[in-house]
């Protein structure tokens, strides 16, 4: 019984602690964009093309359907660090989204579409 309520301590410690020493992160102001600039490759001919979707709308680049849902930016720096929320399909395979989520501007491959012919990323906010 009393290794039981050791190592019950030793735990409750090792959390106490850990919670204590991890930084805590300030949650930034932002502003929603009217929707995002983004950037596509395409990987076998090198063909580079960039494309503005409104949120709420959805663009091709190459052959894939590109839904913008959101942007967002610091607010107050329009130039900040852009992430974007959309949906990516494959029309002519399937309407399943082959990526879902958000990107960051200035971590592309954080969380980044993962296509054997293409790549997408976010450059920019929109605010008109």
């Amino acid at each position: 019984m009393r290794l039981m309520s050791l190592a019950s301590f030793a735990l409750s410690l090792g959390l106490a602690l850990g919670l204590a020493a991890s930084p805590v992160a300030a949650q930034e102001d932002v502003e929603v964009g009217t929707g995002a600039v983004l950037r596509g490759l395409d990987k076998m001919t090198g063909q580079r093309v960039d494309v503005t979707v409104p949120s709420g709308s959805a663009a091709m680049v190459g052959k894939l359907s590109v839904t913008m849902w959101e942007c967002r930016y610091p607010e107050g720096n329009q130039a900040g660090d852009a992430y974007a929320f959309m949906t990516i399909t494959e029309p002519a395979k399937s309407s399943d989204p082959i990526f879902s989520g958000w990107m960051v501007a200035s971590s592309p491959a954080l969380n980044a579409l993962d296509h054997f012919r293409f790549d997408i990323w976010v450059l920019t906010c929109t605010t008109e």
